[in-house]
This record gives structure tokens, C-alpha cells and sequence, in this order.
């Protein structure tokens, strides 16, 4: 999946670029992402709902750092700290650094200017964080809650929140097609990278 994302990244760059962002800004596919865009059009209560929402996933990751960090005091050994919980740490500091990656070399640009600025815009940065942090929450929580019933509605819940921001996203107007696209692109290829790691020690 992450070549997949590197293919769509490579495409965004030189296919149907053209000037139709704020202050001529250039995007790729703007045929599609202008259709889109103009389908949707602009809501600022949405994007500022999911904004704030972006908080959510935050607070999970901050929880399972805590819980990591809590284990390596009482066990008295940072390797004796829960090996998927090492591992979504080191997962945690991936996304971060993608994150930066894609701040420092800006692929597109926002469709809309935020309080006066053009933004990058690509990947989805909000995409990427629900995307990455939520599913590999819901992996911890399959194996951490044995209550059948309490897993489900909690897991259920997750996933409708998943669902929910990056459908808002899309429709809020602050972003691309694409840079939608390309969020979930990226969070599925980083979350598989995570799952097989984790597959890789039970085996």
C-alpha cells in the first residue's frame, strides 16, 4: 500500500497540474479535485467540528504512551514493556515524522485559505492521524477488553468515528480529493506496516 501511495504522490506531481488553487497555487488531478470541490463546496463549521475532533485520536495515543510508560516504571526494564505496545510507540514516532516530511516538502495546497494563509495540504494530515491512530487503537482494545459486548460497542464506536471524520474532512472543503486519497493511502500502508510487525512476533 505505501508504493501505492508513492504512485499517487508521483502522479499528483505531474498529472493535470494545473493553477487553480488560492493565490494560483498549482494542483495535480485538478480536473477531478475541481469537480469535487466544487460538489462539496466550503463549510468552516465542519472543518472546525473535525478539527477539534482531531483531539480524539490524540488522546488515545496519549493513553497508550502512558500505559507503556507506566509498565516500564513498574517493570523496572523498557524491554519488558508490552512488545505491541513498543511497537505502536515506534509507530507513534513514524507518523510524526511523516507528518513532518510532508510540512516541509508541501506536495499541494489547501483549496481554501485558513485565517489568511495557504496551507499545505497533502497528505490529509487530520486523515492521516485518525487513520493511523484509530485502527491501531482498535488492535490493542481487541486484545485488552475481554468483555465480549463492551469490545464490540467500543470497537463499533471507533469505527463510526473513523468514518465520520474522514467523510467530514472531505466534505468540509479544506482539502483536495486527493489529499484525502492520499491520507487514507498512506495510514493504511504505515497500519499494515504496524499489523504485520506485530504478526511477525506471534509468529
Amino acid at each position: 500500500m505505501l508504493f501505492v501511495f508513492l504512485l499517487w504522490t508521483t502522479a499528483i506531481r505531474f498529472m493535470d497540474v494545473q493553477t487553480i488553487g488560492p493565490q494560483n497555487s498549482s494542483v495535480g488531478f485538478a480536473t477531478v479535485n475541481r469537480f469535487v470541490h466544487h460538489l462539496t463546496g466550503v463549510h468552516m463549521s465542519l472543518y472546525q467540528i473535525t478539527d477539534w475532533l482531531g483531539l480524539v485520536p490524540l488522546l488515545f495515543a496519549a493513553g497508550f504512551s502512558m500505559l507503556g510508560f507506566v509498565q516500564w516504571i513498574q517493570r523496572k526494564d523498557f524491554m519488558k514493556v508490552d512488545y505491541d505496545l513498543l511497537v505502536l510507540g515506534g509507530f507513534y514516532i513514524v507518523v510524526i515524522a511523516v507528518y513532518i516530511l510532508f510540512e516541509v516538502f508541501v506536495v499541494n495546497y489547501r483549496p481554501v485559505l485558513i485565517n489568511g494563509v495557504l496551507e499545505g495540504s497533502y497528505p490529509s494530515s487530520t486523515t492521516m492521524l485518525v487513520m493511523c491512530v484509530m485502527p491501531t487503537a482498535m488492535m490493542q482494545f481487541r486484545v485488552r477488553i475481554h468483555n465480549k459486548i463492551a469490545k464490540r460497542l467500543i470497537l463499533s464506536f471507533m469505527a463510526a468515528f473513523v468514518l465520520f471524520m474522514v467523510i467530514g474532512r472531505l466534505l468540509s472543503g479544506v482539502h483536495w480529493f486527493t489529499d484525502i486519497v492520499g491520507g487514507a493511502l498512506l495510514s493504511a500502508g504505515l497500519v499494515g506496516m504496524y499489523r504485520a510487525v506485530i504478526h511477525w512476533r506471534v509468529l
